[in-house]
């Protein structure tokens, strides 16, 4: 008999001691003064160590908050301000920086960032290891013996998702009902097609909503449940090769890095025991699924939703080949409406801003902004800003309605890169907007007018960001204007700026 086995890349424990130690977390989590409904915030890279803090703030009624770990400091501590958590669980290379500015009264656990992510990174020994005076996870964990009160109502993982103000904003679910508990159980399965004995992948990182929930559900099902350190094509290949991969959960910029891997490179890994790859996060190009499913098979499923809505629709491989392009049809029992820019509903074919609502989600409000939410809410569904179309039955994308940019599978708000590019020395005014990018799908790029006398390189530009932004926030472009094209209010007129970069690429997102 197998003995079910969680792995990061190829090293790998019992699923029996990651659940018995996440037991052993919600007992202290309790100790700690973690009650139903706080947080408990987790800034961790893939690990072990993700999965333990995660189920024992579930276990304690507690929501769980994964935070992006590619954030500067300033980001970071924005989000620890905004939820509040009663604790920190973070690895130590990460916490490094901030250290100095973590909330008063806070309870910080710090995890010993594991070799594999040193290694992958680059971190060197001395930031990796916990320091003297830290409380470190496992000796934590030592002192408790496994969690046994009463169950509580399930919570959900509460995601960060940036706005429109240039500010993140949680994504805070009520209780589940125990009816919706197990709608929301029966749509994972449809839409990952996770059940008992599956041998899963997570490619992606689990602070990102779709690799989490999927980590979540496989979690007490899969015999092996295999997260990668950090993506790589050709490791994705070995791994799904060598742990006889069943299921997956990928993003489209992964599917791109993959076909683009040289024929023998591609002939070397048997992938023949994969049924069911997820993807979500972006539109996929055509050419590039349709290439993977030659040489995978018919094995790829694509969903569309988001954080706020969860998992709206549904393409299945088949379905997908017979409506090309298409993000599949609504998930049982969801709603989902066009509305025209009159505010008024459109019929089928008529392009539409998209809204919609799945029961199998408990009902969120924006934690700290519930007045957010009523400007995103229409008839008692939901818009994300994505604007398409229903024809046959099926959904499809055709443009964004918000600005928001979809690269390598996170989403990029403009607003707050515009925020920080505005305090740049010589920067009069800007824009912050997508363009195609044949690997990531979006890449980002800035307009920028340069005040009267300034000299401002690109150079400049991107340092300025570069010391303020996460990485991925940064504008691979960067032009400058003598003036930016403005309507008559003097807002600026993006989309005149946009649409040059789109014209040929056969695609508006």
């Amino acid at each position: 008999m197998t003995t079910p086995t969680i792995f990061l890349d190829d090293r790998g424990i019992a699923r029996a001691e990651v659940l018995a130690r996440a037991a052993r977390a919600a007992r202290g989590f309790d100790r700690a003064g973690v009650r139903e409904g706080d947080t408990v915030a987790l800034l961790m890279r893939n690990d072990f160590a993700f999965f333990e803090a995660q189920q024992a703030a579930a276990a304690v009624g507690a929501y769980g908050v994964p935070i992006n770990w590619h954030g500067k400091a300033d980001e970071v501590c924005y989000i620890l301000q905004d939820a509040a958590p009663k604790v920190l669980v973070a690895h130590a290379d990460l916490l490094a920086p901030l250290r100095d500015r973590l909330p008063a009264g806070l309870t910080v656990l710090v995890v010993q960032t594991p070799p594999e992510v040193q290694a992958r990174y680059g971190i060197s020994p001395d930031l990796a290891a916990p320091r003297d005076g830290d409380v470190a996870w496992d000796e934590w964990l030592s002192g408790f013996e496994p969690w046994d009160g009463p169950p509580k109502r399930s919570r959900a993982t509460m995601i960060y998702t940036s706005g429109t103000t240039g500010h993140p904003k949680g994504v805070r679910r009520e209780a589940a009902t125990p009816e919706q508990s197990a709608a929301y159980v029966k749509l994972l399965a449809q839409v990952y097609g996770i059940v008992p004995g599956v041998r899963a992948l997570v490619a992606g990182p689990l602070y990102h909503a779709s690799p989490n929930a999927y980590g979540r559900q496989a979690l007490p099902n899969a015999d092996v449940l295999v997260m990668q350190s950090k993506f790589d094509p050709e490791e994705t290949l070995a791994l799904i090769a060598k742990h006889r991969i069943t299921h997956a959960v990928m993003v489209p910029t992964m599917f791109v890095r993959l076909v683009k891997l040289p024929a023998e490179v591609r002939a070397r890994y048997d992938v023949s025991s994969l049924t069911w790859v997820t993807h979500t996060g972006a539109p996929c190009p055509v050419e590039i699924k349709r290439e993977l499913m030659d040489w995978w098979g018919p094995v790829v499923y694509e969903t569309y939703g988001g954080s706020e809505v969860g998992t709206a629709t549904l393409s299945t491989p088949t379905d997908w080949l017979a409506f090309p392009g298409s993000v599949g049809v609504p998930t049982p029992d969801t709603r989902i409406a066009f509305y025209g820019e009159d505010g008024q509903p459109v019929g089928p074919g008529e392009v539409g801003e998209i809204y919609m609502r799945v029961p199998a989600y408990a009902d969120f409000v924006y934690l700290n902004s519930p007045e957010k939410r009523a400007k995103a809410e229409r008839d008692g569904l939901i818009s994300v800003g994505d604007v398409g179309y229903l024809k046959d039955g099926h959904v499809y994308l055709c443009d964004r309605r918000s600005d928001m940019v979809i690269s390598a599978g996170t989403n990029i708000y403009p607003a707050e890169i515009e925020m920080a590019l505005l305090q740049c020395p010589g920067v009069q005014d800007c824009a912050v907007f997508g363009i195609p990018d044949e690997e990531f799908g979006e890449s980002l790029a800035a307009a920028v007018e340069p005040a009267p006398g300034a000299e401002l390189t690109v150079a400049q530009v991107k340092a300025f960001l570069g010391a303020r932004l996460a990485k991925y926030k940064v504008p691979a472009r960067v032009d400058f204007h003598a003036a930016l094209p403005r309507e008559d209010s003097g807002k600026i007129f993006k989309r005149r700026l946009r649409e040059p970069f789109w014209a040929d690429a056969g695609r508006k997102i």
